[in-house]
């Protein structure tokens, strides 16, 4: 199809789509002191929208990635863990992502809670997670997830969705239900240690608010206000 054969339905037109946000404001005097703390409020009221069935998958977060030259990528993955030092996931070692974080650690997080017109937006450093702590966590995942994480070379090129299939299936014999699973040594965490995080609170008019946390030498937070 050529460029001239193309034209766009007008009910799916994105230029027409519009949403008003009829959410309450955030304002600097209702912030945590401390970024991970407000990251847990607002997780827990995502939470809540999940149980009601009006957002799915909370904890899904957009990572942003960059190779040696700053040519950037993104993908949806699951948070796994977070404390006072930040954001956990897990994932292949051998994945692009991965490959990227180990020439470059600096990394992008994004949670998109449309559905509470939220987001919150994370810049930080990422670094792999202990193997003791990577074993923990594999070894809480069905059956079914560890055997994927053998199965799977992520990133690299399939011939075909046969070739996923047949490896999973030799695996599954190998380990059949019941039995234990070894840790992928090419598979673990990785942790992200926040700087910046922005909390974006949907407002009418597209008159957002966006509050930042900043990260300061001596272990303290400022919280700057971000035009919308």
């Amino acid at each position: 199809m050529t460029d001239s054969d193309f034209s766009p339905d007008p009910l799916v037109d994105p230029a027409a789509m519009r949403k008003q946000y009829q959410a309450a404001g955030l304002d600097e005097k209702d912030l945590a002191a401390h970024p991970m703390d407000q990251f847990s409020r607002w997780f827990e009221d995502a939470a809540r929208a999940a149980l009601h069935g009006t957002l799915y998958e909370p904890n899904a977060m957009v990572v942003s990635t960059a190779d040696a030259a700053g040519r950037p990528s993104s993908r949806t993955v699951l948070m796994k863990h977070y404390d006072t030092d930040g954001f956990v996931f897990y994932t292949n070692y051998d994945s692009r992502k991965a490959r990227e974080l180990a020439g470059n650690p600096y990394i992008s997080l994004l949670f998109p809670w449309h559905a509470i017109a939220r987001q919150v937006i994370v810049t930080g450093v990422a670094r792999r997670t202990g193997r003791d702590e990577t074993a923990a966590y594999f070894r809480s995942r069905p059956h079914g997830s560890q055997l994927g994480a053998w199965a799977s070379a992520q990133s690299s090129v399939l011939s075909s969705r046969d070739e996923l299939d047949a490896t999973y299936e030799e695996l599954d014999a190998r380990y059949p239900e019941g039995e234990q699973v070894p840790v992928p040594p090419h598979w673990g965490g990785f942790r992200i240690a926040p700087e910046t995080v922005e909390f974006w609170q949907g407002r009418e008019s597209r008159l957002h608010d966006r509050l930042r946390y900043v990260a300061q030498p001596d272990g303290a937070w400022d919280v700057e206000r971000l035009s919308p």
